[in-house]
């Protein structure tokens, strides 16, 4: 038996890198996966069916169940149709995988407006629209009484949570907001039987290694028969974990690369300092500064 068996899985992003191999992973595992992808290039543009359809094949292939779909997460009425074929295609669905990215690197002072709404767009409404319409399933077969058991597995990133990347002041914020939407998300499913958790991985992918200052790093040879840290697919057992209709774990962030996973905290309080009486800029300068 299979860690998913029976369960029903849509995966954003799933056509290369991390989400082919979350898909793989989840059909071997025996998940029925909707493999969505779009086909763009890095920066989010063009079109193509191939991605997605070729991981769809490899997982037929192998015995596995799945279906392709190549409308845009970030289209609110593409998201809604990408649930409604899940269902549609297998009568329900228990896990949303939001995977989906691209990148367009611009300092703050050069970047177009065009480059921080494509990558706002992709990746903080593209995780929000897919997860909206499957909330919207998951709360109406709880009202109509029915056991929901379903998973959200979000993907933030080191840039915009603990790691802040020069030139990536949209994907960074983009990142940030998913990390906080997750938590949000933890707090109004878990009533309708959902869990949310976000993932911030560090893999070889075709973002990565277009990432200004980084490429090097994740382009650099593995010994044969060593193991890969980089490898996309170190990331995908800890989703399929958090997948699985048993796991109790909710409003987490999980840092993972190579063989760490590593549990990460917000934003929190280091030092206070308060005053009985209307604060002045003066003594503001005098009790703050020691802080730069």
């Amino acid at each position: 038996m299979g860690a998913l068996d029976g369960r029903v899985a849509i995966i954003t992003g799933a056509g290369r890198g991390i989400g082919r191999e979350h898909a793989l992973l989840f059909a071997r595992e025996g998940a029925r996966v909707v493999v969505n992808d779009l086909g763009g290039a890095n920066d989010g543009s063009g079109a193509d069916s191939g991605p997605a359809q070729e991981v769809v094949d490899e997982i037929t292939a192998a015995g596995g169940a799945a279906v392709a779909n190549t409308d845009s997460a970030a289209d609110w009425a593409g998201a809604e149709s990408l649930v409604q074929q899940a269902v549609d295609e297998f009568g329900r669905l228990d896990v949303l995988v939001n995977n989906a990215g691209i990148l367009r690197d611009a300092f703050v002072a050069s970047m177009a407006e065009a480059q921080w709404d494509a990558v706002i767009s992709v990746h903080l409404k593209g995780h929000f629209a897919p997860l909206r319409h499957a909330a919207a399933h998951w709360k109406a077969r709880s009202k109509a009484g029915e056991r929901v058991a379903a998973a959200v597995i979000n993907t933030a990133s080191a840039s915009g949570t603990f790691l802040p990347n020069a030139g990536q002041a949209n994907y960074g914020a983009a990142k940030a907001g998913i990390a906080a939407m997750t938590l949000v998300a933890a707090q109004e499913l878990e009533r309708y039987g959902v869990r949310a958790n976000a993932i911030a991985p560090v893999a070889r992918t075709r973002l990565t290694l277009a990432t200004p200052g980084m490429g090097a790093m994740f382009a650099q040879p593995v010994e044969e028969g060593g193991f890969d840290a980089f490898s996309p697919a170190n990331i995908s057992p800890l989703v399929a974990y958090l997948a699985q209709e048993s796991c109790p774990v909710s409003g987490k962030l999980l840092a993972v690369q190579g063989g760490a996973i590593s549990l990460l905290e917000g934003w929190h309080t280091v030092a206070t300092t308060e005053t009985d009486k209307p604060w002045t800029i003066a003594e503001i300068e005098q009790r703050i500064g020691v802080w730069a």
